[in-house]
């Protein structure tokens, strides 16, 4: 397994795995900040250990009000700071006016720089520099066809993968979609207790398995590993999309399994 050729993948760390997470060799993606109420640009704590890369910035908490100027001011001072060549908005959930104001402003100001901007697709403007950062967390559905819809519309070189490790164990019927976050290593256990037979989802391009607790409900369990991560780089690249982001595993040797030529 290996990466695609002249595919860019952001490595994104908290501030106290970017030093060890740097020995791989990717551009690193600094989960190291949020928007908070005013709009503000917050640190959080800890200490940044690396510069350049992607700035990483959340809103969770955020009240949606204020103006986006203070902010853009903000973030456009802290990536030229630390030398960061440009800003990913990790937004989730609801769409804020204020915030997407924000990336209107920002998109121009950093295509100036020649920095980029990656925000949801909810988010994206018409600039040039402003790209759409697609989830491959999918329930439902085909990936594929998901970034195919998403690169006609924009253009590929405006789109960014969104990987995730997903470990999901989904209670049958689950009418929304919605299911219990496994950590690596309940999966593991799950996985060693049951001993199911584990197959591979072409559409949503993940390994899945069953099984029922005695006099109890089914259930559906998703998960990703190396090999799958590599097919979901595939799909994106034969779109022509370049670029994604890629959380540090719970198990680096994961990680180290994917980047193996």
């Amino acid at each position: 397994m290996a990466l695609p050729e002249r595919f860019t993948l952001f490595l994104v760390t908290p501030p106290e795995k970017a030093q060890r997470a740097a020995r791989y060799g990717l551009p690193g993606a600094q989960l190291a900040y949020h928007v908070g109420n005013g709009p503000h640009l917050f640190r959080t704590q800890g200490t940044l250990t690396r510069s350049g890369g992607v700035l990483v910035a959340h809103h969770d908490g955020f009240d949606g009000r204020g103006e986006a100027e203070g902010l853009c001011q903000e973030v456009t001072r802290e990536c030229a700071a630390r030398g960061y060549q440009g800003a990913f908005f990790d937004f989730e959930g609801r769409v804020f006016p204020v915030l997407r104001r924000a990336v209107e402003l920002l998109g121009p100001a950093f295509q100036r720089r020649g920095w980029t901007l990656y925000v949801p697709e909810e988010y994206v403007t018409p600039c040039p520099s402003v790209k759409a950062v697609i989830s491959t967390a999918l329930s439902g559905g085909s990936l594929k066809q998901r970034l195919a819809q998403v690169a006609e519309q924009l253009g590929p070189q405006r789109v960014a993968l969104g990987l995730e490790w997903v470990a999901e164990d989904f209670t049958l019927p689950a009418p929304e979609g919605a299911g219990v976050h496994l950590s690596q290593e309940e999966l593991e256990q799950l996985l060693e207790r049951r001993s199911p037979a584990v197959y591979f989802d072409q559409e949503l391009c993940a390994h899945y398995f069953t099984y029922m607790h005695t006099g109890q409900s089914a259930h559906f369990v998703l998960y990703d590993d190396p090999a799958s991560m590599v097919k979901k780089l595939a799909i994106a690249h034969a779109l022509g999309i370049q670029e994604g982001f890629l959380p540090l595993p719970e198990r680096e040797e994961h990680l180290q399994t994917l980047l193996k030529g």
